[in-house]
């Protein structure tokens, strides 16, 4: 009897229904190592071997960064609208409820204030997972309601970039939120309180052009992409070949751009200990 006559073998599970592993239980990492889920999370998504940092979300970051992940999320219900009537392969709107169907977010940022090695620390972070992480109208009204939330509890502020950069969908409403975020920021500068960027994998178009360049202090992860244009973009424009590392948190520190590049599990660390010396506080341990 052949091997494949499952039915005469007593064998009902269907082929496409058979799972000999559960789905999420290893990660491969681009070079081609493979990780155990669960260590992966233990070592704040980083794979081991050979350092790579996969991508995270929100979640992740306000686990890594608030102590005991205990925050208060700000504006959680703000959510896009569609002023322009858009609609390419599909409706704007449609685009949008997928989207937060999909990934459980109203958005392409959350924020929230909550303690940090002790002291309270104001976080937007962007989700990449959110079409693209894309900036609309909502990601520059909630880092600029952020930001006034910093200057009113005169506490200071960090933002994670992770973007495609402006929302086509909204036009010139999403290149505006390059000048509104920028302006607050401006206000935070003028009452010398802390902004630090940090700049993880990618950090593109109009968000690289805006707050992610205003830091502070400007940092980023290891390997991150980081630029206005992608890299082909620039090569066919300048008709040049490009460096190998061009555009990665290494080539950008080395130009002058960044201020350092930390390890994921060193950040909350080196993040507070920035924020005590400008603040000229002891440093917390």
């Amino acid at each position: 009897m052949a091997w494949f006559r499952r039915t005469q073998k007593g064998i009902q599970t269907a082929t496409e229904d058979k799972k000999d592993v559960p789905k999420g239980l290893w990660y491969k990492s681009p070079t081609g190592k493979i990780v155990d889920a669960e260590q992966l999370e233990k070592n704040f998504y980083v794979s081991p071997e050979d350092g790579y940092h996969v991508r995270i979300g929100s979640t992740e970051y306000f686990k890594i960064l608030f102590d005991n992940n205990e925050f208060k999320e700000l504006d959680k219900d703000l959510t896009s609208k569609d002023p322009l009537n858009f609609e390419d392969t599909k409706k704007y709107t449609d685009r949008l409820e997928a989207a937060q169907k999909q990934t459980g977010l109203k958005d392409a940022v959350r924020t929230a204030v909550g303690k940090s090695k002790g002291s309270e620390l104001v976080i937007a972070c962007m989700d990449f997972k959110f079409i693209g992480g894309s900036m609309g109208s909502v990601v520059g009204e909630k880092i600029a309601r952020a930001a006034d939330y910093a200057l009113e509890h005169k506490l200071p502020l960090m933002v994670i970039s992770k973007s495609g950069g402006a929302r086509m969908m909204e036009a010139a409403l999403s290149l505006m939120q390059l000048a509104k975020t920028s302006a607050k920021l401006a206000q935070l500068a003028d009452a010398r309180i802390p902004y630090i960027s940090l700049c993880t994998d990618p950090t593109t178009g109009g968000t690289t052009a805006s707050f992610a360049m205003l830091g502070d202090i400007n940092i980023a992860e290891p390997g991150a992409l980081i630029g206005f244009a992608g890299p082909r973009v620039v090569k066919d424009t300048t008709g040049k070949d490009l460096p190998e590392d061009f555009q990665t948190s290494e080539f950008l520190k080395e130009h002058g751009f960044l201020d350092f590049i930390t390890k994921r599990s060193e950040l909350k660390d080196k993040i507070n200990l920035y924020i005590d010396l400008i603040q000229n506080q002891p440093v917390r341990a």
